[in-house]
């Protein structure tokens, strides 16, 4: 109950934050940075719960398709930015002997707050702040008849850093972006070790939702993409690094990757009427 009474405060707040940036995005003529990207990589996953042994790892591919966007809000005499990202991926993997095959699939939603150090050195702003995560989805064992599927679902508060740094090359202008998350305090969900999925209808939920921090779950993301302007647009090519484990409910669990990605940036602002014709020229960029 207090995990969820946690959720649900965290939830507002960070409800009342974005309500404030999007009031104050109407007084101000911020441009909104949004990135589509595609991505393709390796894959690794152990799940103790699908797999009895704890030294089973299956490898194989994952793609995601992960959109991007940031722009400037109001809070702090406009210095903070909002990034909200979707991710979407899919992996499919073998154990070492081929024998078995094992599939995993996720969505999540994450918003984040930074406060921006503009011009730390010529051309590199700092960013710093927090974030939320919404995460679910599942790994599948073809090999299991009793117990296939491993659910997940997890809400984490991380905390963020990104460094930006815009620079020329022959006066070629390119954009390196490095960004780093990991959660601090969450909650997620775990079955325990061998427990049917079908128990919970029964009636048996205890132990399923627990607090998260560094002592049960570690995840990292590491986020680099390189801006190169092409012609009418902006061409993003990036990799990005996720790892996840927890250790709850004596089940052991890694999901990690790494993917190569590509994509397309679009710089837009968003208003219309009197203000389109009066302040075509202005804008701020929450993210060049």
């Amino acid at each position: 109950m207090k995990y969820s009474f946690l959720v649900f405060c965290t939830l507002f707040l960070l409800g009342r934050v974005s309500l404030m940036a999007q009031s104050g995005e109407n007084e101000a003529l911020c441009s909104v940075n949004g990135s589509t990207m595609i991505g393709i990589g390796g894959y690794n996953l152990r799940d103790t719960y699908l797999s009895p042994g704890t030294d089973i790892n299956y490898t194989g591919w994952v793609a995601r398709i992960l959109n991007e966007r940031m722009r400037v809000v109001r809070l702090a005499d406009y210095n903070v930015s909002r990034q909200q990202l979707i991710n979407v991926e899919f992996g499919s993997t073998r154990n070492a002997a081929g024998v078995a095959s094992e599939y995993a699939g996720f969505l999540d939603y994450s918003l984040g707050y930074h406060y921006r150090f503009l011009q730390v050195l010529p051309g590199l702003k700092v960013l710093t702040g927090a974030s939320a995560r919404l995460s679910g989805g599942f790994i599948y064992n073809t090999r299991n008849s009793n117990n296939p599927v491993s659910g997940k679902a997890d809400f984490d508060l991380n905390l963020s850093v990104m460094a930006i740094h815009n620079f020329e090359i022959k006066d070629f202008p390119l954009t390196f972006r490095y960004q780093a998350e990991m959660p601090f305090a969450g909650v997620f969900f775990s079955v325990h070790k061998g427990e049917p999925y079908y128990f919970l209808t029964q009636g048996s939920k205890n132990g399923i939702v627990r607090f998260g921090s560094f002592h049960n779950k570690f995840v990292m993301r590491n986020y680099f993409t390189l801006d190169v302007p092409m012609s009418d647009f902006t061409f993003r090519v990036g990799y990005l690094n996720n790892m996840y484990r927890t250790d709850v409910n004596h089940i052991k669990t890694h999901v990690l990757s790494n993917s190569f990605m590509v994509g397309v940036v679009k710089e837009f602002v968003s208003f219309s009427g009197k203000r389109l014709k009066r302040n075509v020229h202005r804008y701020r960029s929450g993210y060049y």
